[in-house]
């Protein structure tokens, strides 16, 4: 039972946020140039690629009575073809049909009796292309392992790798009784992490005053904007169990035209333009903008190099001002510039990680009850999260990748959540909304493909 691997404390967060209403998986849509690959040359290499990413062969296993976290074990009965599905798009096949299916499969909850992932490809697009669409908990992939694990699973060219079928047996899963000993010694153990963390920073008695004054300043400095509460909004209302799903397609280059033309970050470039799109949303819905700043919640990846590839999520926030007042497109860029500048001086995101840490030593019920606070919380109105992807072409058994939308998950009272990875010289926008209340999800990503037109028309000018 030494070998049990149990989740941090981040990723049981995440499982314990999810309800009957919000659905914590992320996932994406990518498309492929060329017919689909036959069902069973993609059941082949999928199950070549999972000999190098095991965990996509686990499942959880709970601790009896919530006594300890929940643990990865072996699924003894691990059925790929459960995982790996494939599916036809109505003719026309054209983007909005995927994005209507890609919206469904997004509806559904991952079976938690089994490894929490799917990938389903989709054939009959209009252009004679296919799809793959993904989707994997939250706990067990953040957006930056998620693009590593994107990586192994395709290929960097078109005549793939030759990778030879390792023996699987999967191991028994542990007792009941078992779980509970697991745990008791896990309980014991955590002080004796504490003590080595303690005795880490005393090696170095020059640098304790240093570190733990940044840490404290860091941590209360994120205590404080989690309780200022974000301004109300349509963005924030009840949702319901279904999903809508919206795609837009920018160029790389004409976002670093912006930047070297108008100045700051290819991610302030990027929050500018949300910014643009959310104010006209909610122009168009009636409501008033012109005095109205929204926070948006900004994970931020403090994933070190080693862990590259590795799953599990390893991610801080940020609660950052999306300044929707400014109607000049070059004054909100600059206006988004500078806060984002205020907040990577401020250490936020390093309290955040400090916090996180902390709450590894933290009882399971504690750890539940702060999930269902921040569920209910409104310390921001929206989730806008921009992945870098690799710049260079994947490929699917010879098939091309040609475009990447990602998806992020909806918590409760949050009806819109904004997703980007950059891909190859583009940048796919991921737009998720709720069914119910987010009818009008196009007039945020054509907002959004307004404002980056705004501000090239300028940099370009």
């Amino acid at each position: 039972m030494a070998d049990l691997e149990h989740l941090s404390v981040l990723d049981e967060l995440f499982l314990h946020l999810e309800g009957p209403t919000a659905h914590m998986h992320v996932g994406g849509v990518s498309l492929f140039e060329g017919p689909a690959p036959e069902h069973a040359d993609m059941l082949d290499m999928v199950g070549l690629r999972l000999q190098e990413v095991p965990r996509f062969r686990h499942k959880l296993a709970f601790v009896p009575f919530g006594l300890g976290r929940p643990v990865w074990v072996d699924d003894p009965h691990f059925n790929l073809e459960y995982h790996v599905r494939r599916t036809a798009l109505p003719h026309p096949g054209d983007l909005g049909r995927l994005e209507a299916l890609a919206a469904r499969i997004m509806s559904q909850q991952l079976d938690r009796t089994k490894p929490l992932w799917e990938l389903w490809v989709v054939e009959g697009l209009a252009d004679g292309r296919f799809a793959i669409v993904s989707k994997t908990h939250h706990c067990v992939v953040d957006g930056v392992s998620g693009a590593d694990i994107m990586t192994v699973l395709l290929d960097p060219d078109p005549q793939g790798r030759n990778l030879r079928p390792q023996p699987y047996e999967p191991r028994p899963e542990p007792t009941p009784e078992e779980l509970i000993a697991y745990a008791a010694r896990e309980r014991l153990t955590s002080p004796v992490e504490a003590m080595r963390t303690i005795q880490s920073l005393v090696m170095d008695p020059e640098g304790l005053p240093n570190q733990a004054l940044r840490a404290v300043r860091a941590v209360a400095e994120w205590i404080v904007g989690g309780l200022e509460l974000a301004p109300a909004c349509s963005l924030n209302r009840p949702i319901g169990a279904h999903r809508r799903f919206q795609t837009l397609l920018v160029a790389l280059d004409d976002l670093k035209t912006i930047k070297n033309a108008l100045g700051g970050t290819v991610n302030d470039v990027v929050v500018a333009a949300c910014t643009g799109g959310l104010r006209r949303l909610l122009a168009a819905r009636g409501e008033p903008v012109d005095e109205l700043e929204l926070r948006a919640m900004i994970p931020v990846s403090v994933r070190q190099e080693p862990a590259r590839g590795a799953l599990g999520n390893q991610v801080a926030c940020m609660w950052a001002p999306v300044p929707v007042l400014e109607g000049d497109p070059v004054a909100r860029l600059r206006r988004v510039s500078a806060a984002m500048e205020d907040l990577k001086r401020s250490g936020q995101a390093v309290g955040a990680q400090v916090l996180t840490s902390l709450g590894e030593y933290a009882p399971p019920t504690i750890v539940a009850q702060a999930s269902r606070l921040v569920a209910r919380q409104r310390a921001f109105n929206l989730v806008i999260t921009n992945v870098p992807g690799p710049q260079f072409p994947l490929y699917c058994l010879g098939r091309q990748m040609t475009e990447v939308y990602p998806v992020v998950p909806l918590v409760e009272n949050t009806t819109i959540g904004i997703a980007l990875f950059s891909y190859n010289g583009t940048v796919g926008f991921g737009l998720l909304g709720d069914y119910d209340t987010t009818a009008d999800l196009g007039v945020l990503a054509e907002g959004i493909d307004k404002s980056v037109t705004e501000m090239l028309n300028v940099a370009s000018g």
